[in-house]
């Protein structure tokens, strides 16, 4: 008698739910089987979004960030602050920022961090995009807004050893405690940042 199981296109469908990151085999299933719930029109649509995204999107040929334009909207904004640019690791990070509607200068996307364990070296990153910029004289600081992590710090030292000799301030997000947070379960990095990072009140 031959084994049952899945039919291939499911197994398939589940397959390509587990390659996205945090996603694991139950969450896979359960997403597999909510597309298959979808009626066809909304099927398509789903399909249709994900090819449109990997054929129309592409980097800002200025900061690098997701567009579907030549110049993202924020390098083509002309009320934003030119001498000051935000240097993150990823277009998930500058959104984030852009939440808080507090910054108003403009951006570089690195797209990863240094990370000699992964093999992804400073020429796998748009650091010569970055140092073009700087080059060109308008900018007086660069905000380092990597996440406090190893290669976070590492890539934002990295940087601010190149940057400089070039004449720009180069400063970096100060991270402490979360807003409800408890000193005692603070690790030491988190009070040292925080610390370092107070401000006058």
């Amino acid at each position: 008698m031959a084994a049952t199981g899945p039919a291939l296109p499911l197994v398939r469908l589940i397959e390509q739910f587990e390659r996205l990151p945090g996603i694991g085999h139950k969450t896979a299933q359960r997403l597999a089987f909510h597309v298959l719930s979808l009626d066809k029109e909304r099927a398509e649509a789903f399909a249709q979004a994900i090819l449109d995204a990997h054929q129309q999107l592409h980097n800002c040929k200025i900061c690098q960030n997701i567009t579907d334009q030549e110049i993202c909207p924020i390098c083509a904004d002309p009320t934003r602050d030119r001498s000051v640019i935000c240097v993150v690791e990823d277009s998930k990070d500058l959104i984030a920022l852009e939440r808080t509607r507090e910054y108003h200068g403009l951006y570089h996307v690195l797209h990863g961090l240094i990370s000699p364990m992964e093999g992804i070296g400073p020429d796998q990153l748009y650091i010569k995009e970055l140092l073009l910029r700087i080059g060109e004289g308008e900018v007086k600081e660069v905000i380092m807004a990597t996440n406090p992590t190893v290669e976070g710090e590492a890539t934002a030292i990295y940087l601010s050893r190149l940057l400089k000799p070039l004449g720009v301030r180069v400063t970096r997000l100060a991270y402490g405690i979360p807003m409800g947070g408890d000193l005692e379960y603070a690790d030491e990095v988190t009070l040292f940042r925080a610390l370092e990072g107070r401000s006058e009140l």
